[in-house]
């Protein structure tokens, strides 16, 4: 190719298939001779007349293998219908390997509880290995997770690595168990802990956690605010009632013994390894506890009434929600009336588009020469 007037000529290269390109049509523009064979096979041409490497079998194919992957993915990700079935069965695996993990610690239990513990292990491994390998599989419908380092984003999500977390304690615990030492060293009770991990993998989309942050995100103010009165009357309780009990009664000896018993009694926990003895001692207490477990009280109302009014709101979208679209196809529905009247010329760019939809029997009303266009929508009539 060249350069003439400031503009690049084409190659003798680019000619030839353009040339080869229009001697395999005909005179109808169409493929004529291989091409033709090739259209009439199922295979797609170029724009040059060419077969394309795939074919229309190849592209069904294709499409299936889309439908799948989004099918799994949306089945294990965002379940719906009948899928909450199969992660009913998953949380019914993970409560039941808890409620043996605890039978197992029974000594009149720990035979038959680690035996049946150890054939749930091996059902689950199996079970979460398979899930974990559609997951990274099914994430490539997503634009963001396809090919390998997509895959990879998908892996770091913080459900992913307890998924292998998970996995990995779980083939630990069951390789010790099938040589019946299953307890037998504090690493596997610490990775035994690791598998309650499978109780947090039940709320994938975190849901819970969301909606629990944005309650204490949204009343923190208040939050702080109870708190902070709630630990100034224990640090002065705690250090008051030291200061009177320390010189008669020994449960009293420092002032951290002290703060443990405020801590005890404002939280209405009260142990009673710890009781002033004193008058002087008794009264504070009874006047501090009156005055702080108002305060300590106060969070949890305040959270009650968070969620309480978070939930309330959900409702409220959910159901705006169901009313948006009825009410969009409502007022596209109208305006297209409106547009769609011959009075209104300067409204054709809008309704043109629609113009060949409306049935041959309908016609739209004519302006009438003596009334000027009405503000709102016309009749249409038969």
């Amino acid at each position: 190719g060249g350069v003439r007037g400031g503009r690049s000529l084409p190659s003798a290269k680019c000619l030839h298939d353009v040339e080869s390109g229009r001697g395999a049509m005909n005179s109808a523009g169409l493929p004529s001779g291989a091409g033709a064979v090739d259209r009439k096979q199922g295979a797609r041409l170029s724009l040059l007349g060419k077969p394309l490497t795939y074919s229309a079998q190849s592209g069904r194919r294709n499409a299936r293998y889309r439908r799948l992957q989004n099918y799994l993915y949306n089945v294990l990700e965002r379940p719906r219908e009948w899928a909450f079935i199969y992660h009913a069965f998953v949380f019914i695996l993970v409560f039941g390997c808890l409620i043996l993990s605890v039978f197992s610690t029974i000594p009149a239990h720990q035979e038959f509880s680690s035996h049946c513990l150890l054939i749930v292990e091996f059902v689950m491994i199996v079970v979460f290995g398979l899930e974990y390998i559609i997951r990274i599989w099914s994430a490539g419908c997503c634009c963001r997770y396809r090919g390998w380092q997509g895959r990879l984003r998908f892996a770091r999500k913080p459900f992913c690595i307890i998924d292998i977390i998970v996995l990995i304690a779980s083939v630990a615990v069951v390789s010790a168990g099938s040589q019946g030492n299953i307890f037998a060293t504090s690493a596997l009770r610490s990775l035994r802990f690791l598998q309650i991990l499978r109780m947090v993998r039940m709320d994938r989309r975190g849901g819970t956690w969301k909606l629990l942050g944005s309650v204490v995100y949204a009343h923190s103010k208040e939050l702080v605010t109870a708190w902070y009165i709630g630990f100034l009357v224990l640090i002065f309780s705690s250090f008051l009632v030291y200061l009177v009990e320390k010189e008669f009664n020994k449960e009293f000896a420092t002032y951290a013994d002290a703060l443990w018993w405020g801590t005890i009694t404002l939280t209405t926990i009260g142990y009673g390894d710890m009781t002033p003895q004193t008058w002087t001692g008794r009264l504070l207490s009874a006047c501090f506890a009156l005055l702080g477990i108002s305060f300590f009280a106060l969070p949890a109302g305040i959270l009650g009434s968070g969620f309480a009014l978070k939930v309330q709101e959900q409702h409220r979208q959910k159901h705006f929600e169901k009313r948006r679209n009825p009410a969009a196809s409502l007022i596209q529905a109208a305006w297209r009336l409106y547009s769609t009247d011959g009075a209104r010329p300067y409204l054709r760019a809008t309704w043109h588009h629609y113009q060949s939809s409306l049935s041959p029997l309908r016609h739209v009303s004519p302006p009438s020469p003596h009334h000027p266009p009405l503000p709102h929508p016309p009749t249409i009539t038969n």
